[in-house]
């Protein structure tokens, strides 16, 4: 067929896109067990017919073009079509309109087969195609609404998608009584296969096999996308053309994707051949709008299946396409119970003000009862938790990374990352694919940096094919190299490598649920917090204000207390006796104390209420000053101190650094009875961030007192032992580091020494 410019074919070059490429909506041609006509709607005058109406209609295309659409269907149809074009919607949606036996206006009434005729506008162009009705005198037609009421009933008692979709083949071969039916599925790559299958005995299986997406090309999907229908009486039936092939209103082909005669693409017609296939009714399931497979039907001769049946066939691809969710949900309904169940465990857990989702991964129910899959993973500024069979922390770490870009631009709707083979799209899974070919991934704050993970392992599986996919033959032709169907269909056997079981739908909307509940959760729980914090400050100014006024003012009588006690040691001690004396030695020891007290509340409250004046600092240089601090004031301590690399510049206060190390490195020396005694200063980096630590080899802490260490006036020995002090140094430590937005914490046993951990939320190593 030569098509003019714009509109034909280009097959110069060679690709697989070939296919991808024809404009099978405009062909310019329709099978030839029908007649076509094209109507201007204003008079139903006649613009356009294929070139077997004299076969059909008795009239030749000259002597219909340009004639009213009376001179075909008569009078009283003319009328009839008149009336659907005033009362029916048939852009894009055919109709059936009457019957009627033409060659009527020549007397020869039972010379031809009564026509059912079929009407709809595209493009502004009415469309009227005219079949044989297939219908006879022998007695009344099939009750093909008990037929379709019966195919429902059924598939609505089907427990899983599989018998579902039997019972689909099953019913369909037995409206149409054609060889083979199957309901084919397409893969997320528009590669097909073949989930169920009816056929008449003798015929070898397609069960199971799957096809690749060239097979059905993007044309062919993009069709079946807005039709429920496509019948092929005749494979080798040679094609009528439209004349003439421009319609003369509009300049352009006439859109012939709605209609049931439309001429089939050669490259399907010879695809066919190669299969032995005479005959195909094709029928689309559709789910939430979009393709998700076919019910394809294939016959070994050439057969016409009226439009009655093919109404009712259209009509039960409607109805199973509605049916389609109902039936995955019955397969599923098991595990979305339990995965309601698991959301409802997870959303309990995270409702309290702590929102702490670390229970997520220690506490029943786990992620692993909500979703399926080997293991999991829970990311937070605060920690990371996993269970079950996960990547390393570093490997997740870079994941996580790579995620944060990839869905930085996403909508909240589309933040929701799921794959069932994840090295193709991340490269380095391919070194942990054995417990990560999968991921279902979700954020759970607006910053990126929190995250829910599920893995999945690979799944090596072999996939039948039916014949290579990799097969493109290429031929010759009178254009040059053209791409061909393939010719062979034996089963060619492929493994499959570094993919997981697939995400269900439900199981990335219940991960997207959850996602969505727990960013509520934690931005309720963060506006608390501020809240709360703002408060706490507020109160911790106060609190500040009153210790520093309060030690202030109770210096001065402390100092007459001590002052008139050492007077009267010191002017009456003959007259006093050794009772008396003892007690006066008692005041002047609990006024010291009391000082010391004082020192320490008005140092803590000057540490909060003083400015941090942040300044680039060499901590090796802080560490230089506290060393020679302390070898002023302890210079008989034998210490062996290890600082195992040279400690980073940080953005800080330089005094109250020096404070913290001072006080840090003061008690790991206090608190030491080894005849070795030795402490280590140093950090190490982890998560981007830099975690600072004092450890030593002394009498170490037990876990109960880890967290009352730093309370205020909190020792843990007597008074005088290990040299005495006033329990404030570590509350002191972590003022410090909290005003330097950081944290610290301890990791200690008894008599194995202790390891004083902290950041510096402002810094990072230089």
């Amino acid at each position: 067929m030569n098509f003019p410019e714009p509109y034909r074919m280009k097959t110069a070059e060679v690709t697989p896109d070939n296919c991808e490429k024809e404009p099978i909506h405009i062909p310019g041609c329709i099978q030839p067990h029908g007649v076509l006509l094209g109507i201007r709607p204003a008079g139903l005058i006649i613009v356009q017919v294929s070139d077997n109406s004299d076969l059909w209609l008795g009239k030749s295309p000259d002597e219909l073009l340009g004639r009213p659409v009376d001179v075909v269907v008569g009078q009283v149809n003319a009328d009839a079509l008149r009336a659907i074009l005033e009362q029916k919607h048939l852009e894009s949606n055919p109709q059936y309109a009457f019957s009627f036996i033409p060659f009527a206006d020549r007397g020869n009434e039972h010379s031809a087969s009564p026509l059912d005729v079929t009407a709809h506008v595209s493009n502004g162009s009415l469309i009227l195609e005219m079949e044989r009705t297939g219908r006879t005198d022998g007695g009344p037609p099939p009750d093909y609404l008990a037929l379709v009421n019966n195919a429902l009933r059924r598939m609505q008692q089907a427990d899983s998608l599989r018998d579902f979709c039997q019972t689909v083949t099953d019913k369909v071969a037995e409206l149409t009584g054609l060889d083979r039916v199957m309901v084919y599925r397409f893969d997320e790559d528009f590669s097909g296969w073949v989930i169920a299958e009816t056929k008449r005995d003798g015929l070898e299986s397609f069960l199971d096999l799957h096809f690749p997406a060239v097979d059905i090309p993007k044309p062919a999907r993009d069709i079946y996308q807005k039709i429920w229908l496509r019948p092929l009486p005749d494979a080798r039936a040679v094609s009528a053309e439209i004349v003439p092939l421009l319609n003369p209103d509009t300049g352009r082909p006439l859109d012939m994707t709605y209609c049931f005669l439309r001429g089939a693409s050669k490259m399907y017609t010879d695809y066919l051949e190669n299969m032995r296939v005479r005959m195909t009714l094709t029928m689309a399931i559709k789910r939430d709008d979009q393709l998700w497979g076919l019910i394809a039907c294939h016959h070994y001769e050439t057969k016409i299946v009226p439009y009655q049946i093919r109404a009712s066939c259209e009509f039960l691809a409607l109805v199973i396409s509605l049916q389609l969710k109902s039936s995955e949900a019955r397969e599923h309904l098991a595990y979305k119970n339990r995965i309601q169940a698991g959301y409802d465990g997870l959303l309990a857990r995270a409702l309290p003000e702590n929102a702490d989702f670390s229970t997520f991964i220690t506490t029943s129910p786990t992620l692993l009862d909500f979703i399926e899959a080997g293991g999991a993973a829970v990311h937070r500024s605060g920690g990371n938790w996993a269970i079950g069979d996960v990547p390393t922390l570093e490997q997740r770490v870079a994941l996580i990374s790579w995620l944060r870009e990839r869905l930085k631009n996403a909508t909240p709707e589309k933040q929701i990352f799921a794959t069932d083979s994840l090295s193709q799209l991340y490269p380095p899974a391919v070194a942990y694919k054995d417990v990560c070919s999968g991921l279902l991934a979700a954020p759970i704050s607006r910053s990126g940096h929190d995250w829910l993970l599920w893995f999945r392992p690979e799944f090596i599986q072999s996939v039948k094919w039916g014949g290579n996919p990799h097969e493109k033959p290429i031929v010759e032709g009178p254009h040059g190299p053209r791409l061909m169907p393939r010719t062979s269909f034996e089963i060619w056997k492929e493994t499959v490598q570094g993919r997981s079981n697939d995400w269900q739908p439900f199981e990335i909307e219940a991960a997207r649920k959850l996602r969505f509940a727990l960013l509520e959760i934690v931005v309720n729980h963060t506006e608390k917090l501020t809240v709360l914090n703002r408060q706490l400050e507020i109160s911790n100014e106060e609190l500040d204000s009153f210790a520093y006024v309060a030690s202030h003012d109770l210096k001065e009588p402390l100092r007459g207390i001590l002052h008139y006690a050492q007077h009267l040691i010191e002017t009456c001690s003959e007259k006093l006796d050794d009772d008396s004396q003892n007690r006066l030695n008692s005041v002047m020891r609990l006024t010291r104390r009391m000082d010391a007290l004082i020192n320490s509340l008005s140092h803590y409250s000057r540490v909060g209420r003083l400015d941090l004046i942040l300044v680039n600092v060499d901590l090796n240089e802080v560490l230089s000053e506290v060393f020679e601090l302390l070898e002023a004031s302890r210079p008989e301590a034998k210490f062996e101190f290890r600082v195992p690399r040279a400690l980073p510049n940080v953005s800080g206060d330089h005094v109250m650094l020096r404070e913290l190390y001072l006080n840090l490195i003061g008690n790991a020396m206090k608190y030491n009875d080894k005849p070795e005694p030795w402490i280590e200063i140093g950090f190490q980096e982890e998560n981007e961030e830099a975690t600072y630590y004092v450890r030593d080899n002394g009498i170490g802490i037990s876990s109960p007192f880890h967290e009352q260490v730093f309370k205020m006036f909190k020792r843990l020995h007597g008074r005088d032992e290990y040299g005495g002090g006033s329990g404030a140094g570590l509350t002191i430590c972590r003022k410090i580091v909290e005003r330097h937005g950081g944290r610290i914490w301890i990791e200690s046993s008894p008599g194995k020494g202790a390891t004083f951990f902290f950041t510096l939320g402002r810094t990072q190593p230089k």
